[in-house]
């Protein structure tokens, strides 16, 4: 049955859905009865329905009063912007009419100045800091493993290097910073080869060495152990070192050695005195070398060849040959003695003279019966003498030009000089003087003095300032004969120079004739002996030089 609608729905048109839920509810005359219950329903639902429909529409509200309120704070925002464009604009025109950019400027370089050392300060520390870690790492691997402590070495080395290179392209800066960090880098390298060795060093004590252990004997596992951590140390070292490098084992090693030479050969023993040196010192320093010469060899020599063979210093013997490397350890000791024995051939020429005689006999002794390189396979040890000849050839070309001229003037002036020597039996044609012929043989010596003499240089001296000197002296002896005698026997000559009563007599019979046989049979030995010597290899040796230079 239909049922007419509530008064406030007048003026709505009628609801399909509400007659429709009606019909449902009121479908007989007992559904009446439950009338009241339906309306207080509906209208709890309509309540319900109602406070909805109010809290959307104040939520609506509030958003909309939101975005009201937004869009003013927006537009606000765009005009406080605005305003503040402008004043940056008038403020940016003042400043470009007025000197306040330059004035901040100058303001500000003191700030900066300081800023900046303050970096620069930072980064010192920093780098100090790096160094001291480096340094402590390095030193935390010995003596246990001497490779790992090589890591940090090297890495403080690379940068002491570069250090060094960027303050040559900075002129000269933070001299004091790259000078610590090489101090540290050499402090560190010492103390760490003095760490290694002092480990051998003990090795040795217990052993008794070199008293106690028999030139034939074995190295043990410990000693030959210490002998490897050393090598294995050092090997970057030799590697990159422009010159030759003693090893630290040897060294270690000749301890002992040098202790004992500085006793015998330069204390106040009477082996010390300069006379004893070319018949003491000399034939016991050989001998010792000779002595522990295959002790070495026999057990090291596979030890230094596993290290260096693959190596580009595997052609020196310095390091492949344990007996070298001793001679090179032995060295410094020998060039001490010599020092002092230049010292006091300075004050004494014929002392100098006989000292580097034997100093030659000294280089070629130990070139030849140790095959001692010196660190250059091609040229060959240059020797103690070529040492000593840097800084004192002066001195030593100074004596033998005075004890060759001395002795060329003695020849000249003596009583048979212009005699000939009938029983001369040496080349040439013709009989010479006993003068030419000592002459001859005095170029001979002076040769010999310099013949062995490493440098070109030097050995040019000996022939142009020497030897030429005498023979331009007898050279002009010869003419002054010549032309004495074709004064005497010349009508013109002797009205205009005169002649003496002994000249006249010189002269009288064959004397004339043999006046004429001294001059030709002295320069023709003369002429023969220069042939002679342009055959040997001395002269020979010269020509490849000059030739060179």
């Amino acid at each position: 049955m239909a049922v007419k609608a509530p008064a406030h729905f007048h003026s709505m048109e009628p609801d399909i859905r509400l007659e429709d839920y009606l019909d449902d509810k009121l479908q007989s005359p007992t559904d009446l009865e439950g009338l009241d219950s339906l309306i207080a329903s509906v209208e709890l639902q309509r309540t319900q329905l109602q406070a909805q429909l109010d809290h959307a529409t104040k939520e609506l509200q509030d958003v909309r009063q939101a975005a009201r309120d937004r869009q003013g704070g927006v537009a606000r925002s765009i005009e406080e912007f605005q305003k503040l464009q402008e004043s940056i604009d008038v403020r940016l025109k003042i400043v470009a009419e007025s000197n306040a950019p330059e004035e901040a400027i100058r303001r500000l370089e003191q700030p900066m100045k300081q800023l900046h050392k303050v970096d620069l300060a930072y980064q010192y520390v920093t780098l100090l800091q790096d160094i001291e870690t480096l340094r402590l790492e390095a030193r935390s691997y010995l003596p246990q493993s001497p490779k790992a402590a090589l890591q940090p070495y090297s890495t403080l080395k690379q940068l002491s290097v570069r250090l060094r290179e960027l303050q040559g392209a900075a002129d000269g800066a933070a001299i004091h910073l790259v000078n610590y960090t090489e101090k540290v880098t050499e402090d560190l390298w010492d103390e760490m080869k003095s760490t290694m060795s002092k480990e051998l060093e003990q090795v040795l004590k217990n052993r008794n060495w070199p008293q106690g252990v028999d030139p034939n004997a074995e190295m043990d596992a410990e000693w030959l152990q210490c002998f490897e951590k050393l090598i294995d140390l050092q090997v970057p070292e030799v590697l990159y070192s422009e010159k030759v490098v003693a090893l630290l084992p040897f060294e270690a090693m000749v301890k002992p050695f040098v202790q004992w030479f500085r006793f015998q050969f330069m204390g106040n023993n009477a082996t010390s005195t300069p006379q004893a040196f070319g018949t003491f010192c000399i034939p016991q320093f050989l001998s010792l070398i000779d002595k522990w010469e295959s002790f070495f060899r026999e057990n090291v020599g596979y030890i230094m060849a596993s290290r260096f063979y693959e190596t580009k210093v595997r052609d020196l013997s310095v390091y492949m040959d344990p007996a070298c490397a001793l001679i090179t350890a032995l060295l410094p000791v020998m060039r001490e003695k010599i020092d002092a024995m230049v010292q006091h051939g300075l004050q004494n020429p014929q002392f100098l003279s006989s000292l580097m005689v034997q100093l030659m006999d000294l280089d070629d002794e130990i070139r030849s019966r140790f095959n001692y390189d010196g660190g250059d396979p091609e040229e060959g040890w240059a020797g103690l003498m070529s040492e000593v000849l840097e800084k004192h050839f002066e001195d030593w070309f100074k004596a033998e030009k005075e004890f060759a001229l001395e002795r060329y003037h003695v020849i000249m002036n003596s009583p048979d000089a212009r005699n000939i020597d009938y029983d001369y039996s040496g080349h040439g044609k013709m009989k010479p003087t006993f003068g030419a012929v000592r002459v001859t043989d005095l170029l001979k010596s002076v040769t010999i003095q310099y013949q062995r003499v490493r440098r070109f240089s030097h050995r040019l001296r000996f022939l142009i300032d020497i030897q030429l000197d005498i023979l331009d002296d007898y050279h002009d002896r010869f003419k002054d004969s010549l032309d004495t005698y074709y004064t005497i026997n010349s009508t013109l000559g002797r009205t205009l120079h005169g002649v003496t009563r002994e000249q006249a007599a010189a002269l009288e019979g064959t004397g004339a004739f043999e006046t004429l046989c001294k001059v030709l049979g002295s320069s023709d030995h003369i002429i023969a002996t220069l042939k002679d010597w342009s055959n040997e290899e001395v002269r020979l040796n010269m020509h490849r030089n000059y030739v060179a230079c």
